[in-house]
């Protein structure tokens, strides 16, 4: 990590973050030490100024730009060192630099390349010529005449004019790796560039989802995430075509001031020079960088979206420690009832045929799944919302009525399922069972923790996302695993019950110790203390400091083991019993006692205020579950499919994932919903996350059906306003014709202005 010693470095994190010094000197310290995100934030709080986990990811991130950004400096400097240029100047220059992209645009005219047209008129000995025609002054020999004296055929250089190409060739070179002007071309197409999309060439007529984008045009920097990943989609499926369109006659003014000298004589040639120089190198290669930064931003957003989403997912209400039959419905193969008792475990399962269409199938089937029912015990039925959830769904709960049980009936996401039941995990699981039953435990399971379930599952199969496939796998990747690491935590984990893929996640364990912990305690029994971790094989005093905290052990003989207090702070939480003049548990039992604890005088050395009330809240509810009560909610039962749909119907639905431009909700009909963002609220929604989120109930309208398209328009704004806008809706912008660029095209166009005629101007 980069070392906080240098104060240049700690001045620029103060300006970039807006930390306090010693916020930024401990919590480094902590990340250097190898403490968890999770633990510091939870855990060190006085030593970090209470930063929240956002803010230390932030400066985690920081710290590893910083330190990436120097080793690239000193690889760098040693290969412009070697080649013998590095001036004191330069040095300057290079270690002053804080960003990434002015270092290479410094490194740029060092940087080891193929052979261009540059270096081909160097090795010809025409850099001399170039230097001239930039440092003449007025009176002195035409520009034909400086190059007549470096005509050398043995260099393959047989005319003047060849000579005074070469030397353009060089200049242009020089000036598109000049950083002044690199940054200069990237500043002002980033900020009066447009982004332009026109169809592939041949595919004008081609019907596609892509359409909208045939002829369309927006300002580079304010295009949304998803219109730039669904151009970048189209262009790679060859069906648009792409580019950025600079402020060209600007850029070139701003040039021809950077580079040519007010008196030099061969000014006009030289505005050529320079318009070769952005059209065949700068251009192009800004366009590149630009179009790459348009594009991380696009995914940032993308991945922002896709985490909050999996958050709000990952963080819904558990139904809790009640007996599930969890029920994966299907047509043809039947529907999976699998039952799991309170903590999760696979007791028994059957397959029915309730939609053959034969009548003794339809009662055999209720036969079988009111006999799960009995026989089990079952508390709560979870249906999987895929193919034949609704009608499952109605069969459970006429069945039910039938025979006169009231329980509850749940659809639940089944988004992934069948991920797990093919995944490594669920063979190690259930390596006896079909696939199709071990869908029916999980979906079981989901109701129960959905948490402790779905962390088995890559998160990009869980369907919360947009445009997953098309950003950067691995930053999305990071994201996706920090939310998950920070939910486990969050909520914390049950020692003796969770799986090794739950445990993984658990600050300082990893998948290894996860597994050997599943193993001592599958070999062992259950854990009654926290400590016994430091006898797991390779489970270190490191590790159980960044984990104990986090870990539960219900009926544990240490009260404080079933509760987020660390193990470090017991002897306070002790100390607090004896001052009071009762024992520990009956101050866990007790938390009125609580009250008369004057916290101020606890405050000792690295124990502040934040951990004392952090304490205190723990102990008025140990081992209490973060997340939100559970309610279930159900559809219309009239609602069954698209056809039972009508405009204007009030529904009930459940939110399955959320855009830049709105929220997807399940309504019961086998095809999510679109709550457009301009119709999830009475108010103005810039973001439609601070509306509503992943797995929240709502009340929506029907706008719109198209049965055609099977697309389903809704609303959640309040009486008439529920309407659809007549507000003209955005249109594609049209691109606007290209401009001339100023000084009249390439350098050779210039030279045959002169007189001179030129070979072509393609590369070597």
């Amino acid at each position: 990590m980069t070392d906080l010693n240098q104060d240049s470095l700690l001045a620029i994190l103060l300006e970039e973050t807006g930390f306090r010094k010693s916020q930024i000197e401990q919590t480094a310290t902590l990340l250097k030490e190898g403490a968890t995100v999770p633990f510091i934030a939870r855990y060190r709080k006085e030593a970090t100024g209470e930063l929240d986990e956002v803010q230390i990811r932030l400066l985690q991130e920081r710290l590893a730009y910083h330190s990436e950004l120097n080793e690239r400096r000193q690889t760098v400097l040693g290969s412009i060192e070697a080649q013998g240029k590095l001036t004191p100047a330069l040095r300057q220059k290079i270690e002053a630099t804080q960003q990434k992209t002015e270092l290479e645009d410094l490194y740029l005219p060092f940087k080891p390349k193929r052979r261009t047209k540059a270096s081909i008129a160097r090795e010809r000995g025409l850099e001399p010529l170039a230097v001239e025609l930039l440092t003449a002054r007025a009176g002195g020999a035409s520009a034909l005449e400086r190059a007549d004296a470096f005509v050398n055929p043995a260099l393959k250089v047989t005319t003047a004019e060849e000579a005074l190409q070469g030397a353009g060739y060089i200049l242009a070179e020089k000036f598109a790796e000049e950083a002044k002007a690199r940054a200069l071309v990237r500043e002002l197409t980033w900020q009066q560039g447009v982004f332009c999309s026109q169809a592939a060439r041949g595919k004008e007529s081609t019907v596609s989802k892509f359409e909208m984008y045939y002829d369309f045009s927006e300002p580079l920097r304010q295009i949304p995430s998803h219109r730039m990943l669904a151009m970048r989609r189209g262009e790679k499926e060859d069906l648009l075509r792409l580019r950025i369109k600079a402020p060209e006659e600007e850029i070139l003014g701003r040039l021809q001031t950077l580079f040519i000298p007010r008196d030099n004589p061969f000014a006009a040639l030289l505005r050529e020079i320079v318009a070769d120089a952005y059209q065949r190198l700068l251009a192009p290669s800004i366009e590149v960088e630009l179009r790459l930064q348009a594009k991380t931003a696009a995914d940032n957003e993308a991945i922002r979206v896709f985490a909050e989403n999996l958050r709000n997912l990952l963080l819904a209400a558990p139904a809790g420690s009640r007996r599930v039959l969890g029920v994966d419905p299907g047509l043809r193969t039947g529907s999976k009832l699998a039952a799991v008792d309170a903590t999760g475990q696979f007791v028994a399962h059957v397959t029915i045929y309730p939609h053959s269409g034969s009548g003794g199938k339809i009662e055999s089937a209720r036969h079988e799944l009111l006999r799960l029912i009995k026989d089990h015990a079952i508390e709560m039925v979870a249906i999987g919302n895929g193919t034949a959830g609704r009608e499952m769904d109605q069969f459970v709960r006429q069945s039910l009525k039938q025979a006169g049980l009231k329980l509850p009936v749940v659809m639940v996401s089944e988004a992934g399922a069948s991920v797990y039941s093919a995944s490594d995990i669920a063979r190690e699981e259930f390596p006896d069972l079909d696939l199709t039953v071990r869908g029916a435990i999980s979906i079981a399971r989901r109701l129960q923790d959905p948490l402790a379930e779905l962390v088995k599952v890559d998160p990009k199969s869980i369907g919360v996302g947009q445009y997953q496939h098309d950003v950067s796998q691995a930053a999305l990747k990071k994201a996706l695993d920090e939310v998950v690491e920070s939910c486990v935590n969050f909520v914390g984990v049950d020692l003796n019950t969770a799986s090794w893929a739950l445990l993984s996640f658990v600050s300082g364990i990893g998948e290894s110790l996860a597994k050997a912990i599943v193993r001592r305690r599958n070999s062992e029994g259950a854990f009654v203390q926290r400590k016994q971790l430091l006898k797991v094989a390779r489970f270190g005093k490191k590790a159980y400091e960044q984990a104990a905290g986090f870990l539960r052990i219900r009926q544990a003989e240490q009260p404080l083991d079933n509760s987020a207090v660390h193990p470090e702070r017991y002897p306070l939480v002790e100390q607090m019993a004896d001052d009071l003049g009762i024992t520990l548990p009956a101050l866990i039992t007790q938390p009125e006692l609580l009250e008369k604890i004057t916290l101020e005088q606890y405050v000792d050395g690295d124990i502040g205020l934040p951990t004392l009330r952090d304490i205190i809240a723990e102990l008025k509810k140990p081992g209490r579950d973060p997340r939100e009560s559970f309610v279930s909610a159900s559809f219309r039962e009239d609602v069954m499919e698209m056809n039972d749909l009508q405009e204007g119907m009030s529904l009930n639905g459940i939110v399955t994932n959320v855009a830049a431009f709105g929220a997807f909700v399940d309504i019961g009909v086998h095809q999510d919903g679109l709550v457009h963002v301009s119709q999830l609220a009475d108010r103005f929604v810039k973001d439609p996350n601070q509306v509503v989120k992943v797995g929240q109930q709502v009340q929506v309208r029907v706008l719109a059906v198209d049965r055609q398209r099977q697309r389903i328009g809704l609303s959640m704004r309040s009486g008439e306003r529920g309407q659809p806008q007549k507000s003209k809706p955005a249109s594609p912008k049209k691109s606007a014709a290209a401009k001339p660029v100023a000084g009249g095209g390439t350098l050779a166009a210039a030279l045959q202005k002169s007189g001179l005629h030129l070979k072509s101007d393609k590369k070597p």
